[in-house]
């Protein structure tokens, strides 16, 4: 028997298109691929797609009316909806009508609604500062429930909002969720409380952070050119932002950290407004404010002066330079 497709719809709003170009990039397996295997039907993308003006409008009419079934929406960019709740600061081109309509109409019929990226989930950038647009997320407004949908929303799958956060998101929690929804694999167990899957805001950015034997000893760097670890002065918030980007690395070897830039938090909300630079450690009395995730201050204080105590001179020279000046020397393993 011939298993029906899962119609997905995707739609961008007040964004910069960068979730849509980071999951372009995904391999191993490739986006048109995934969609094929798991029986994905692109109905329309704003990107992706040939059609435009009556042919997408008559489709979005059949959606909301009833005669095309709709399984997943995605959304793209955060919703906007000024001027005074109107959303007519986005209009959707030849409907005469808002994006926020438009949004809550679809959501409506969807079996599932799904949030791409964190300004899409929270508000994000767009967000930011006065935010004259008033834009907003979803299901969430910064950190706070409610947003374009209201807080009790639930699709017609009995879920919240499924927020796959990220600044761009990563190619790989986009394809994957996508997966899960097509297999009917992700209920409400599998989303954290700021409703991002558990496969990947269980994990860390710390996790597997190619400078994590520096971070053991406290050997830091001071500059972002250098090898050391960021957290203590450079602002990374790795050992308490939720993802898993240096597991799964960006197409198969990159990740923030790895490149050279503390980790943002960017699958958080309210990220895009730290209060201080993106690289700059706050602290209080010489301690980081922002401490590891579970990590007592106490416990913190205790471990960060055993370790800088007995950090080896080869990381201690090392975390300073821009490339490994001191080699760790070749140690004989050998029992005897």
């Amino acid at each position: 028997m011939t298993r029906r497709k899962t119609t997905l719809l995707w739609l961008q709003s007040a964004g910069c298109g960068g979730c849509t170009m980071s999951m372009m990039c995904a391999e191993a397996p490739g986006l048109f691929d995934t969609f094929n295997n798991f029986g994905i039907d692109l109905l329309w993308h704003p990107t992706l797609s040939e059609a435009s003006a009556d042919e997408v409008t008559g489709l979005l009419a059949d959606i909301v009316e009833g005669r095309r079934s709709l399984d997943i929406l995605c959304f793209e960019g955060s919703v906007v909806r000024g001027p005074n709740g109107s959303g007519r600061y986005h209009m959707l081109a030849g409907t005469g009508r808002p994006m926020l309509d438009w949004v809550r109409l679809l959501a409506s019929r969807a079996r599932h609604t799904v949030a791409i990226g964190t300004c899409a989930a929270y508000g994000g950038i767009t967000s930011a500062g006065s935010n004259p647009a008033d834009a907003c997320g979803l299901q969430y407004d910064g950190d706070l429930e409610g947003g374009a949908l209201g807080a009790s929303f639930r699709s017609n799958a009995g879920l919240p909002v499924i927020n796959v956060a990220g600044c761009p998101t990563h190619p790989g929690w986009v394809l994957e969720t996508l997966m899960m929804l097509a297999e009917d694999g992700l209920g409400p167990a599998d989303l954290d409380r700021f409703g991002r899957p558990r496969f990947f805001a269980d994990h860390l950015v710390h996790h597997g952070c190619s400078r994590n034997e520096f971070y053991e000893f406290k050997a830091s760097a001071e500059q972002l050119s250098e090898l050391g670890c960021m957290m203590e002065h450079l602002g990374c918030l790795g050992t308490q932002a939720h993802a898993d980007c240096n597991t799964r690395p960006w197409n198969g070897s990159g990740s923030c950290t790895s490149g050279g830039y503390p980790c943002i938090n960017c699958t958080a909300p309210e990220f895009e407004e730290p209060g201080r630079s993106f690289t700059e450690t706050p602290k209080f009395g010489g301690v980081p404010i922002g401490l590891p995730t579970d990590m007592p201050k106490a416990w913190f204080i205790a471990l960060a002066s055993l370790s800088k105590a007995a950090t080896p001179n080869r990381l201690r020279v090392n975390a300073r330079a821009d490339r490994i000046v001191q080699p760790p020397a070749v140690k004989d393993t050998t029992r005897r």
